[in-house]
């Protein structure tokens, strides 16, 4: 993708973060992003199909950057020393989620949140397929993998829901942390 094609992505995504500060996704309409990105109706089709291709490609940059970063000591939000071992890349999405790029946790909190749910947490499976040993774990316990994907994926979620409902204010080294405490157990 060229730098022109990105710039553009970035206003669209900027546009919706804007709107979504005003009123729900599902009331969103695609004249109002055009018009707050200041891109043309062809522009945007050209980018994205539909409203939920946009949901789906914010998920999918995030998962790409989650992915690609995890072991990239450079990128880090400020929280790790250079001398340590690269942040989980659990914690690194849930300092995401804290910086609300892209407006994720309005879009996790949002009345019409199933559709994105359904993208980030196609996304969150992704991540425990690449980054966890769940393989290993489900031969071990004699269950099958893809259930365990199931499980720890829904773990995530369930965590970051409970942090938006209940508390807000746990940093995502926290939050990382009782996450890990769930889940290592069945890594192990």
């Amino acid at each position: 993708m060229d730098k022109r094609q990105q710039k553009t992505r970035r206003a669209i995504f900027a546009a919706l973060a804007t709107l979504l500060k005003r009123k729900d996704f599902e009331k969103i309409t695609i004249q109002e992003l055009i018009d707050e990105a200041e891109v043309g109706r062809s522009t945007f089709y050209s980018h994205f199909e539909t409203k939920e291709e946009l949901l789906r490609s914010i998920c999918s940059d995030l998962l790409e950057h989650l992915v690609h970063s995890s072991h990239d000591c450079s990128h880090t939000h400020g929280l790790k020393k250079e001398d340590e071992h690269p942040l989980s890349v659990f914690c690194h999405s849930l300092q995401h989620l804290q910086e609300d790029d892209h407006s994720v946790l309005r879009l996790l909190a949002c009345s019409s949140n199933r559709i994105f749910i359904g993208y980030f947490s196609k996304a969150v499976e992704e991540v425990v397929r690449s980054q966890l040993p769940v393989q290993e774990a489900a031969a071990r316990r004699n269950i099958p993998a893809d259930y365990l994907v199931h499980h720890l994926t829904r773990s995530y979620l369930a965590l970051v829901e409970w942090w938006l409902q209940e508390a807000p204010d746990l940093t995502a080294q926290e939050l990382d942390r009782y996450f890990h405490a769930v889940t290592e157990p069945l890594l192990e």
